[in-house]
């Protein structure tokens, strides 16, 4: 049986002799299996291509991807499920806070058929700043009431699949893609390997909080209408308030014929500014719609090869 396993490489050149010698640790003890290490290096600016080539040099069983431009990781994910020929499939960071030495026990839960998916968790946010962990956490909690399916908090790309799994992924071949939705919404049996979060073998983090932001909203709008919806009800909410505003004060000067208060030109402008401030906000996440149906439509390829192993 053929295992694949997938890392998404960007700017990584120091991580990556940590991560391969530990991947060579893995085909070491699971010696009735054979494996193929597929690298993707998504447009890395240092010296990552090259070591990915050494690596390829001296063993057949690596193979690579190299970007022409950083298309960012999920496209990195999506090119190694191509090019992915394994009866299983694995998917990892290069930086070590996905442990290869979970793989086996990954392997032998997937051969016992307890699981088509086998998937990692952290269970602690230990090294994290704070305010990314609570954000995070929040995310989870927003997300997870608009969407239909569960998308487990502290849940990691890093997860083995079955063949059956990876063409059901392959076949959603959507360019706004939001991977940890995606797995869910495929479905299939899933069994959560929980751990204690590690800190980076080297290098810095890529994943800044406004690239983290953004690839929040990116799911969100992904897999849920809510957002729309939302913008909806506000919009009949403050109808509503301006409808009872309007009696109120029809009441006041025909009935009870109270004319002698003076305007409140501040409350007016702050009413104003804030109904302005809903309009925009409303026009901008049907924007956030409008714009990913644009780029769908227009069926750019989610990546380009600048060079890639031979088979």
């Amino acid at each position: 049986m053929l295992v694949s396993l997938i890392v998404p490489c960007y700017n990584e050149e120091e991580a990556l002799p940590f991560l391969y010698n530990a991947l060579c640790d893995v085909r070491k003890e699971v010696t009735d299996h054979k494996f193929e290490f597929i690298f993707v290096n998504d447009g890395s600016r240092d010296k990552t291509s090259a070591v990915i080539k050494g690596f390829a040099a001296e063993d057949p069983d690596v193979k690579y991807i190299i970007f022409s431009r950083n298309f960012g990781k999920e496209a990195a994910m999506y090119a190694g499920l191509e090019k992915a020929s394994g009866d299983l499939v694995a998917i990892m960071d290069a930086d070590m806070q996905d442990p290869p030495s979970l793989i086996p026990s990954m392997i032998r839960t997937i051969e016992a058929d307890e699981a088509d998916i086998v998937a990692s968790r952290r269970v602690t946010r230990e090294g994290e700043p704070k305010i990314r962990s609570f954000f995070a956490r929040l995310f989870y909690k927003l997300i997870n009431s608009m969407v239909e399916v569960e998308i487990a908090d502290g849940a990691r790309d890093f997860r083995l699949m079955k063949r059956q799994v990876v063409d059901a992924i392959l076949d959603l071949n959507e360019r706004q893609r939001f991977s940890k939705g995606i797995f869910a919404w495929v479905g299939f049996r899933t069994k959560w390997i929980e751990y204690v979060n590690t800190e980076r073998v080297a290098g810095e983090t890529k994943w800044s909080f406004w690239k983290l932001f953004k690839y929040a909203i990116d799911g969100i709008v992904s897999f849920t209408t809510a957002p729309l919806r939302l913008a909806t009800y506000l919009g009949f909410g403050f109808a509503g308030l301006g409808f009872f505003y309007l009696v109120y004060y029809f009441i006041r000067a025909i009935i009870l014929r109270i004319y002698n208060e003076v305007p409140g030109y501040p409350s007016l402008l702050c009413f104003i500014l804030f109904i302005g401030g809903l309009t925009l906000m409303s026009l901008g996440i049907l924007g956030e719609y409008i714009g990913r149906t644009f780029i769908e439509v227009k069926r750019r390829p989610l990546y380009i090869k600048a060079e890639e192993s031979k088979e």
